[in-house]
C-alpha cells in the first residue's frame, strides 16, 4: 500500500440528543462487564495534557478528589475505573485533569463502600513493628483479631476478616515504644494523619536518663538544652518544627509533635545528652489512648474525630 501522511480520522459521531440516563457512559459497571466481549466499549483514554499544574490550577482528578477530602488517590483511581465518578456530568476517565471550577460527583456505590471501611485504635506493646514485618519482628496488625478486641469498646461494629484487607498503620511507633497506633482502611483518615499537609499533633510521655543522674533528671538537665528540644534541632539535614516539651515529673518529659520522623524523639533526646528509657504515645489529635489495655484494640467510634 502507498505511504500516507497519517491515518485517516474517523468522523466524529453526531451529538446525542438522548437523555443522560440513556447514554452508554452512565451504564452500571457490572452491566458493562456482563456484555459480550465483542460489544463492550473500549476503555476511554484521557486527552494528552501537561503533567505539571497549569496556571489555571489544572491537576489530575485523583489528586483533586484527595484534596477535597473525598477519598485517597488510590481510592479515587479505583472509583474512576469502576465508573463511579463524573466530572461536569460526564463519566470520568483515568488520568483526566480538572480545574477547581469543575463539578465532581461520586456515585452512591462508592460512598457505600467507603462507609464500610474501618479505623482501628490499637495499644501497641513493645516488640511489634508498626508496618511490614522486618528482621523477624511481628507487625502490629496481627494483634487485630476477635480475641484482642477490647470489651470496653462502645462501637457497635462487629469484627470481620474483610476489615483486615487494606488495613494500614497511620504513622510510626517504634518497636521499643508503646501506646496509641492508628490503623485504617479509610484513605481520608490516612491523609489527615500522615498527609503532607497534616497538622494533627501527637502527644508522648517519655522517661529519660541524663548521664549518671539518678531519679531527679529535671534538676540536673540544663535549661538551655530544654529550649533546644523545643526548637533548634536538626534531623536528616532538616530543621525540626517547633515542639512542646515540658517536664511531667523529675524523670519524665511530655512531647507534643506535629511531625513524625523515624525515631524522632529518641534522636532529639540523644542530641541533648538524654537517653530514652521509655516512650508511650497517649494521644493523636483529639483521640486519646485512655483506658485501652496494652495489646488490645477498639474501633474509632461514630462521631469521634482526630
Amino acid at each position: 500500500m502507498p505511504d500516507t501522511p497519517s491515518r485517516p480520522q474517523a468522523p466524529a459521531p453526531a451529538p446525542s440528543t438522548a437523555a443522560p440516563r440513556q447514554r452508554l457512559v452512565l451504564r452500571r459497571p457490572d452491566a458493562i462487564a456482563a456484555a459480550p466481549a465483542a460489544s463492550r466499549p473500549m476503555p476511554a483514554r484521557a486527552p494528552k495534557v501537561q503533567t505539571a499544574a497549569a496556571t489555571d490550577g489544572r491537576m489530575r482528578l485523583n489528586k483533586r478528589m484527595a484534596d477535597l477530602g473525598l477519598c485517597s488517590r488510590r481510592e479515587a483511581d479505583d472509583w474512576i475505573a469502576q465508573g463511579w465518578v463524573r466530572v461536569n456530568g460526564q463519566v470520568a476517565v483515568m488520568g483526566l485533569q480538572v480545574v477547581p471550577q469543575d463539578r465532581i460527583e461520586v456515585d452512591r456505590a462508592a460512598q457505600g463502600r467507603q462507609s464500610q471501611q474501618v479505623t482501628i485504635l490499637l495499644h501497641k506493646p513493645v516488640g511489634y513493628v508498626s508496618g511490614q514485618a522486618e528482621d523477624g519482628h511481628t507487625p502490629a496488625v496481627t494483634l487485630i483479631n476477635p480475641r484482642t478486641h477490647w470489651q470496653g469498646d462502645v462501637s457497635r461494629t462487629r469484627f470481620s476478616p474483610s476489615q483486615l484487607k487494606g488495613l494500614a498503620p497511620c504513622g510510626r511507633l517504634d518497636i521499643d515504644s508503646v501506646g496509641l497506633l492508628v490503623l485504617t482502611q479509610d484513605g481520608r483518615v490516612a491523609r489527615q494523619l500522615i498527609g503532607e499537609d497534616s497538622a494533627v499533633d501527637k502527644e508522648y510521655l517519655v522517661r529519660v536518663q541524663y548521664g549518671d543522674v539518678g531519679t531527679n533528671v529535671q534538676a540536673a538537665f540544663p535549661r538551655e538544652q530544654l529550649t533546644r528540644l523545643r526548637h533548634g534541632l536538626v534531623l536528616d539535614g532538616q530543621a525540626l518544627k517547633p515542639a512542646q516539651v515540658d517536664w511531667q515529673n523529675p524523670e519524665q518529659l511530655r512531647f507534643v509533635l506535629t511531625e513524625g520522623k523515624k525515631r524522632q524523639i529518641r534522636r532529639m533526646c540523644e542530641q541533648v545528652g538524654l537517653k530514652v528509657v521509655g516512650l508511650k504515645r497517649i494521644r493523636i489529635g483529639h483521640v486519646l489512648l485512655g483506658k485501652l489495655p496494652q495489646g488490645q484494640w477498639r474501633y474509632l467510634a461514630p462521631g469521634e474525630r482526630f
